[in-house]
């Protein structure tokens, strides 16, 4: 067993019988006099970011109330293999992880959830605020939950774009290209049509990689990218913005069910009004973003969306991600986009 899974699993461990310190009594009481509930948010993004500072308020949220035992981990302090955090959510661990609709499709062979995260299909970010009530959405909520995962929140986390050791101004300019990407579907079809080799490391082996050489870039939202310090090494960025970037806020069903009825509500409205609010934060920090990389010495270059959106078309026609017939015309009618 590598050092790290080992680690994983002890910090695991210790995560599980701090986690078995719930309510008793009355399920539905919601009493102050019952324990507190013990839950740990866990991601792989820098302190610094939305994803990471959202969590951390959720956390101070919970906590200020009294009935919750709320910590954060970020920055890959637990693991920096999203998946991993997924899959041990699902087993019961107390654990809220922010995942993505790309790699909950490919988790849970979901395939139409791919659609939130496909490429150039949604690019309106005032969508997911519609989203949650969507009929579409709660269908993907309750497939999920068949499998004892629950989807509480969806943020908007960036738009991606492609980080480069050497220039990128237009689509052949990847071909050949080592890049870091989704190791699922999604970023197996975007390196498909683009021409690059999807390299799905976790994100903690990018900087790395880039410094050996190993890797010839990434692809990434930019608050990710600064907070990682990839300006240090990757000089060249190609705003294609191909990805709207959303967290998924994932827990385990059965941690919802253990929660008496009332800190459950608290629970999850506490998470989804939030997620809502730091949405928008990153979304008015991106610009701010831009110019920190410049001063960093990064050479940001625009480059014609249309040619790469004409890159990946064939992606829809082949069907490659297994959408449903007419799937985006009825996400995007309940959207009313």
């Amino acid at each position: 067993m590598k050092m790290s899974r080992m680690f994983l699993w002890v910090t695991i461990a210790v995560l599980v019988a701090g986690g078995s310190v719930f309510a008793t009594g009355d399920k539905d009481s919601g009493s102050k006099t019952a324990a507190k509930i013990s839950v740990t948010f866990a991601g792989t993004e820098a302190a610094t970011t939305g994803q990471s500072r959202m969590m951390q308020e959720v956390a101070n949220k919970l906590n200020a109330t009294g009935r919750f035992e709320a910590s954060v981990q970020v920055n890959g302090a637990l693991s920096n293999n999203t998946d991993d955090l997924v899959a041990q959510a699902k087993s019961g661990v107390p654990l809220v992880v922010p995942s993505d609709p790309g790699r909950l499709a490919s988790q849970f062979n979901i395939p139409d959830l791919n659609i939130l995260m496909a490429p150039y299909v949604l690019t309106d970010i005032s969508a997911l605020q519609k989203l949650p009530d969507t009929a579409i959405f709660k269908g993907w909520q309750s497939q999920l939950e068949a499998q004892g995962i629950t989807f509480v929140a969806d943020m908007y986390n960036g738009f991606r774009s492609f980080y480069t050791l050497t220039p990128v101004a237009k689509v052949a300019d990847l071909k050949g290209l080592r890049i870091r990407g989704f190791g699922n579907n999604i970023g197996n079809a975007l390196a498909k049509y683009f021409g690059f080799a999807n390299i799905g490391i976790p994100w903690g082996e990018v900087l790395p990689g880039l410094q050996q050489k190993t890797l010839d870039g990434c692809e990434v939202q930019v608050a990710t990218a600064y907070g990682s310090a990839i300006f240090d090494v990757a000089k060249n960025l190609a705003l294609t913005k191909h990805y709207m970037l959303q967290s998924s806020f994932v827990c385990s069903t059965d941690l919802l069910n253990r929660m008496p009825e009332a800190d459950r509500k608290l629970f999850l409205d506490t998470i989804q009004q939030t997620a809502k609010k730091y949405g928008d934060i990153v979304a008015s920090e991106e610009d701010g973003f831009y110019q920190q990389m410049r001063d960093k010495g990064v050479t940001i270059t625009e480059v014609d969306i249309k040619e790469f959106e004409n890159a990946i078309a064939p992606l829809y026609t082949n069907n490659d991600l297994g959408l449903s017939p007419g799937l985006k015309d009825r996400l995007f009618r309940e959207l009313g986009l």
